[in-house]
């Protein structure tokens, strides 16, 4: 790659919006894994019950909110 072209703002750009993509589908498996684990403790039928339902909820509302407070944090230390 040219050197020259990580100096180009589109490139820049692109490059961002793939690291926050990557970043995305990363946190998206992880809070899936969690809380499938937490919250599915027998073989899943068609539909969830109301409790494996309320606790995906709970579990993924949860791990946003601690994902944003370590986000912040670290930001803060910037």
């Amino acid at each position: 790659m040219d050197p020259s072209a990580l100096n180009n703002p589109q490139l820049q750009q692109l490059i961002n919006q793939e690291k926050e993509r990557a970043m995305a589908n990363e946190m998206i498996a992880k809070l899936t894994s969690a809380c499938w684990d937490k919250c599915i403790t027998g073989t899943p039928g068609s539909k969830f019950s109301s409790g494996e339902s309320s606790c995906l909820s709970n579990c993924a509302q949860r791990y946003l909110d601690m994902s944003m407070m370590i986000v912040k944090r670290f930001q803060s230390m910037q």
